[in-house]
């Protein structure tokens, strides 16, 4: 896949300070950075990304718990729904506006700041894009979790420190906007930001194939709401060049701590066994006869067994299942987005008759096979998986075929999954002990000190949400 292992350097800050002599200007400290390398702040940005929406901690990320991937042990709250206990939302939140967002805004700022010209000045605007791309990601992350969001004013400081939140279908429609104007922005014939970029090392054509399928995942989050606006968007990101086979936006780790996979950081670094496979999807790889299942999990006492998900109360770290080396490795990688995914979006396009090159069978068909071998399988079992009359594409039953093996193969990918399943209703999730399918949370509640830092624009976020609970759908998940 297109994409870079990013070495330790990229996270050292490089200062360059010049002594001429022993006396120093006034209100000078020498030990303090006075600039911090454009390409660095960027770096800091698509880490931190990478981190918050792969991350597999309780205190920041829990989509693989509302998802149905995990189940906790000795600590349950998650898994039934309890965010408010460890802040969750103000953690996720805050990730997003103050630690990836702000260095975004950042990094525009210093770029713009610079007098170039010629082919300067078309790598700076290259890089523009580039940061527009990732800021479009990170508010359709926001937006996915919370519903409406500070947008319009948002990120600026002293200046405003109570935004306003705006509404979320405005927001994906601008949204689209800028990232449709990235997408023409962008000079393929030119480079961006080199080393500094721990993703595609600063080929923008790799920037503008991401940028478009980004697009195309927000063109049909809108298909139920507003279908023309979907299908101009999802035809006009597939004209523009989406990811084909074996390209995607591929985070790696490179294995030295700090800098290591979240699954790998909490077993191994921090001697944590607080995650099991859920049943919920050990049980339906089962039942499908999945050759993922064996790269996924671990079998125990001779077969794949889930921990109960929901359960109200402890279970054993010994009794189950668990995950396999590849996910417990160091530098195991993070999917930002990726091929099956696209052909799933594909499939779906096709399937309301839009025009993506292709029948709906096809991109279903092409998104399994490429999820399958990615995991290590063969085509063997890619074409006895197909052959089976529970996995082949059933036209009249479409959003349980694309839904059921969207989030098997989306399983690296719980922030997506989990809004996946909101709008296309399958898989049947299991129900927690003593709840009802209602209570598996549809949105995440706003963070539990806004009402305390930001009290009216937060009640009237809420009163145009309808309320702050789990259960409020999103403005794209009508049905």
């Amino acid at each position: 896949m297109k994409s870079l292992k990013y070495i330790l350097s990229a996270f050292v800050l490089i200062f360059a300070i010049a002594f001429t002599s022993c006396e120093l200007p006034d209100n000078l400290d020498p030990k303090e950075a006075t600039e911090v390398p454009i390409g660095t702040i960027f770096t800091n940005s698509v880490v931190t990304f990478a981190n918050t929406v792969n991350s597999s901690s309780v205190n920041l990320n829990v989509s693989r718990l509302f998802a149905q991937y995990w189940q906790q042990t000795t600590y349950f709250d998650e898994s039934r729904y309890n965010l408010q206990d460890r802040g969750i939302p103000d953690s996720y939140n805050s990730a997003f506006y103050k630690d990836v967002l702000m260095d975004l805004k950042e990094a525009k700022k210093l770029i713009s700041a610079e007098e170039v010209d010629g082919i300067l000045a078309i790598e700076n605007a290259n890089k523009m894009a580039i940061l527009e791309v990732m800021e479009v990601y990170s508010y359709q992350c926001l937006v996915d979790a919370f519903g409406n969001v500070p947008y319009s004013e948002a990120l600026m400081g002293a200046e405003n420190s109570t935004p306003k939140y705006d509404d979320a279908a405005t927001i994906y429609a601008d949204l689209l906007n800028k990232i449709s104007t990235a997408i023409n922005t962008m000079n393929t014939d030119h480079g961006s930001f080199g080393s500094a970029d721990v993703l595609f090392d600063g080929d923008v054509a790799s920037w503008k194939t991401f940028a478009a399928s980004v697009k195309l995942r927000l063109g049909i989050r809108l298909a139920d709401v507003d279908p023309a606006a979907a299908k101009s968007a999802v035809e006009s990101a597939v004209s523009a060049g989406v990811f084909a086979e074996g390209e995607g936006a591929i985070f790696y780790y490179n294995g030295v701590v700090p800098h290591v996979n979240t699954i790998y950081s909490h077993f191994s670094v921090d001697g944590r066994k607080d995650w099991l496979p859920a049943n919920t999807i050990v049980d339906k790889m089962k039942e499908l006869n999945d050759p993922r299942i064996g790269q996924y999990f671990t079998m125990y006492e001779g077969d794949y067994k889930g921990a109960i998900y929901g359960l109200n109360g402890a279970q054993s770290y010994n009794n189950y299942s668990n995950f396999t080396e590849r996910f417990m490795a160091a530098d195991f990688e993070a999917d930002l987005m990726s091929f099956p995914e696209v052909a799933f979006i594909l499939a779906e396009a096709a399937q309301r008759g839009w025009n993506v090159g292709g029948s709906a069978e096809e991109w279903y068909n092409k998104a399994i096979s490429e999820s399958i071998m990615y995991w290590g399988g063969t085509q063997e079992e890619v074409d006895a998986y197909l052959a089976q009359a529970s996995v082949a594409y059933d036209a009249a039953n479409w959003k349980m075929s694309i839904g059921t093996q969207k989030w098997i193969a989306l399983y690296n990918q719980a922030v997506e999954a989990w809004a996946e399943w909101r709008r296309l209703d399958y898989p049947v999730l299991n129900i927690p002990e003593g709840m009802t399918y209602g209570d598996i949370p549809v949105r995440m509640n706003y963070p539990f000190d806004e009402g305390e830092l930001n009290g009216p624009n937060y009640e009237a976020a809420v009163a145009a949400m309808g309320g702050d609970t789990q259960n409020i759908k999103l403005f794209w998940d009508v049905n």
